[in-house]
């Protein structure tokens, strides 16, 4: 699956006391594989998950409507409607209240397996250089003790508001997730006037990304997977319509090239990816290739997918 609209999700809800809300896994409904986003719709009050931090995953959140409070090492922030929280790894542990009315939020971010070993007939899981028991004793969502929520503080650089954020590319873009701090990932919000294209047809190597359509209308564009026959198509071989509350996956390594298109009343959208040192990026129309790792983008000469030799 490429497309989901957030309406076709079913949302699910913990049994456990300390994390909240109705979540929605719109990323792994969309056919995400590495990275994920998820709608958390908190009620009057409710708080997202535990006090917590990641020892490899970069979080990137973004507040689509109400308000609440962001808990960091023990100090907290307002955060509204337009906001962007970065939460670096192996840093402050945080967590998200809602305010009187509710908070509705988009929780980016990888989805790092952490190897290990597990051995099941002593129930032991080892974790170098060191283990823990598996399985053993309370869950830890109900041995988390109730934090402390003192008055908000002056915010962080690392909450932003999308208007405080300038827009980049004739003011079709703006940085969220640079702006806010995010070194791993990116996040940005496109704004595209009717008949406007986003980035043009591209696609990657290692590099995955997710896009949530906030507002208007459009389509997403999808081109054939290069073919020493027709090396350079005229143009999308797939379109598919798009609006608010769609979401797209576009995983690395499809080899099928994508960009958007706006509608007649417009579009916008959230544009997330990681940031792969190691990733190629090819643009079609160009045949041109960019290599993220160098900073380098070159025109390439086209090979014969079957012997090697030039094309």
């Amino acid at each position: 699956m490429t497309v989901v609209h957030w309406d076709d999700v079913a949302p699910r809800r913990s049994p456990r006391a300390a994390a909240g809300g109705d979540w929605f896994f719109l990323g792994e409904a969309a056919g995400s594989v590495g990275v994920g986003v998820n709608r958390i719709l908190l009620g009057p009050h409710e708080i997202s998950t535990p006090a917590h931090v990641h020892g490899a995953d970069e979080e990137t959140f973004f507040v689509l409507n109400g308000t609440g409070l962001s808990w960091q090492d023990g100090e907290t922030y307002e955060v509204g409607p337009g906001d962007t929280l970065v939460h670096a790894p192996r840093e402050r542990a945080h967590t998200l209240r809602a305010g009187e009315r509710g908070l509705d939020v988009l929780a980016f971010g990888p989805r790092t397996r952490i190897a290990g070993s597990y051995l099941p007939r002593i129930g032991v899981y080892f974790l170098w250089p060191t283990w823990t028991e598996a399985g053993a004793g309370e869950h830890p969502y109900d041995r988390d003790q109730q934090l402390e929520w003192p008055a908000a503080s002056e915010r962080v650089p690392s909450i932003v508001h999308v208007d405080l954020v300038d827009a980049r590319f004739g003011g079709r873009s703006r940085g969220l997730g640079a702006a806010a701090g995010a070194k791993l990932t990116g996040l940005n919000l496109v704004t595209l006037l009717a008949g406007e294209e986003g980035a043009p047809p591209h696609c990657h190597t290692a590099e995955e990304e997710l896009f949530v359509v906030l507002a208007g209308a459009g389509e997403l564009e999808l081109w054939a997977q290069p073919d020493p026959a027709d090396p350079f198509p005229a143009g999308p071989a797939e379109t598919v319509a798009v609006h608010a509350g769609h979401v797209v996956s576009r995983p690395p390594g499809t080899r099928v090239p994508h960009s958007f298109r706006a509608g007649g009343e417009g579009l916008t959208y959230l544009a997330y990816g990681t940031k792969d040192p190691s990733d190629v990026c090819w643009y079609p129309r160009s045949n041109k290739v960019f290599f993220r790792g160098l900073g380098v983008m070159a025109r390439m000469e086209l090979l014969d997918y079957f012997d090697g030799e030039p094309g």
